[in-house]
């Protein structure tokens, strides 16, 4: 079987990325909800940068792709060390409007 190709694209647009320092992520039984988020000092707002919405098993693809890459990265640079950030599975108070993902 012919292996097939996908071309992707990128517009210069899109290429310049958007800077997100935040994640919330919601899910129901048929998608997963990724919102991203920029957080400024001392602001009491925050705006969603970029959703993203996805399958539950291409949900679990990315997860396995950021493990991947991670551990990539590590093996150059160095363990990534998480300060003052909360521990996996904590709650990230909601206090600039919008629901609890």
């Amino acid at each position: 079987m012919e292996e097939q190709k996908l071309n992707i694209n990128l517009t210069p647009e899109m290429a310049e990325g958007t800077y997100a320092n935040l994640a919330i992520i919601a899910h129901s039984n048929s998608e997963f909800v990724m919102d991203f988020v920029r957080m400024m000092p001392g602001q009491k707002s925050a705006n969603v940068q970029s959703r993203v919405i996805m399958t539950p098993d291409n949900a679990k693809k990315l997860l396995f792709a950021l493990q991947e890459n991670i551990a990539k990265y590590e093996k150059q640079n160095g363990t990534i060390k998480i300060n003052g950030t909360p521990a996996p599975g904590s709650t990230i108070p909601m206090s600039f409007g919008g629901g609890q993902a």
